[in-house]
């Protein structure tokens, strides 16, 4: 929280700076102007001593062009809201005038709409603290979804986990296979809660798992023995009933392709961690009828409490590549969707919580873990989960 509080009182800096250049450059503007046309005759200053007033002018750009850059360079540090798009694009049109004053007015913004954000948050956690919220009776394993890994410095739950720790969780991921068949994943996963036990001396683990991870979780619990080691399994986003437009695609697209994407995917999975990765068997596992299949076979133990979760993306923009791409595919198929999975799929277990904002934007499959780090007005991502893991402990888990 410490390293949030700084990176926010440094963006708050900055946007500052930038405000006293915008202010200041707009005065020396206007005094100009004025001087310039209260006389027929030009600048005055000019007229009674040219080199003192190019003099004080240098000065002028000088000092505004420092002002700019020390704020420009403390947003662009700290900013985390301005994405890369609005880096960018601020980047592009800097040298345009006007436009350039209209995307500095934007990026001004940006920042202190998340000072205001970040401070409220930071203000809340503080308030909490001693409360310890997130504190559950056993501790907190999160499972990733397929095509991604657990790593340390690009953290698959974005900052969700860090909001949980500092809420009192105790978290540990499940550092299986980015793409593997539910059974095979079902086994790592089962494999990883036996080392966590080990570790930590704790009888049981909650699970908090998204997308794939829900479904590779039931086959551990169900076909691997973790029942016995799993207080509470919660879903998110998980393809219970499978992806209809996945058995299209497999159906559609030639084997010939299919293999040489697979190839790619495997190679590049290897040299990032995984063990014999399988493409197709982790797309194939995700299609609507071998999860159908599947959920004859995989059946819950009454020992595990279940619950699910699911959200909709509104339209297409409402989410990030590619999920602004798939989401009308995936409608066709699917129904309402988050951009990769059909509302008709999420429900699971005795309780299930659909989320569909206000407003026009939506919930995509990308935000249910933060993917891009991005303040939602409609919807806190991060206090979603403190809420949901509060109801884990509230419920003694």
């Amino acid at each position: 929280m410490d390293k949030n509080k700084n990176r926010i009182r440094a963006c708050m800096i900055g946007s500052t700076i930038l405000k006293i250049f915008l202010i200041s450059t707009f005065a020396f503007a206007i005094y100009y102007l004025w001087d310039l046309f209260r006389s027929p005759f030009g600048f005055s200053g000019f007229r009674e001593d040219p080199a003192m007033f190019f003099a004080k002018l240098a000065l002028i750009i000088i000092a505004e062009s420092i002002l700019f850059w020390i704020g420009i360079i403390i947003v662009y540090i700290n900013c985390n809201q301005l994405g890369i798009r609005w880096r960018v694009l601020g980047i592009l049109f800097g040298l345009i005038p006007i436009v350039h004053l209209i995307m500095l007015g934007k990026i001004i913004k940006t920042a202190d709409d998340e000072v205001k954000y970040e401070s409220g948050k930071i203000k809340l956690d503080e308030q909490r603290k001693s409360l310890q919220v997130c504190k559950t009776k056993y501790p907190i394993l999160m499972v990733h979804g397929v095509f991604f890994r657990d790593f340390e410095q690009l953290n698959y739950w974005g900052r969700i986990p860090q909001e949980l720790i500092d809420n009192g969780a105790t978290i540990f991921y499940g550092e299986h296979n980015s793409a593997s068949p539910v059974a095979k994943s079902g086994e790592e996963l089962a494999r990883r809660i036996k080392d966590i036990k080990a570790q930590t001396g704790c009888e049981k683990v909650n699970v908090i798992a998204h997308s794939k991870g829900g479904l590779d979780m039931r086959y551990a619990i169900a076909k691997c023995g973790a029942y016995e080691d799993v207080a509470s399994l919660t879903t998110i986003n998980t393809p219970h009933r499978g992806c209809e437009f996945a058995d299209f695609l497999l159906e559609k697209i030639p084997e010939a392709q299919q293999k040489a994407v697979a190839a790619a995917y495997n190679a590049g999975a290897a040299k990032l961690g995984d063990i014999n990765p399988d493409f197709i068997g982790a797309v194939t596992d995700l299609t609507h009828s071998v999860c159908m299949k599947r959920n004859e076979e995989v059946l819950d133990r009454p020992e595990v409490f279940y619950q699910s979760v699911g959200s909709i993306q509104t339209n297409p923009m409402s989410g990030r590549f590619p999920l602004n791409m798939s989401y009308l595919l995936v409608k066709a198929f699917d129904g309402r969707n988050d951009g990769l999975v059909g509302e008709k799929s999420f429900p699971w277990g005795s309780g299930f919580q659909m989320l569909i904002p206000k407003g026009s934007r939506g919930i995509s499959h990308g935000d249910m873990i933060d993917l891009n780090r991005e303040n939602i007005a409609e919807f806190d991502v991060r206090e979603f989960y403190v809420n949901l893991v509060s109801d884990l402990k509230a419920k003694g888990f």
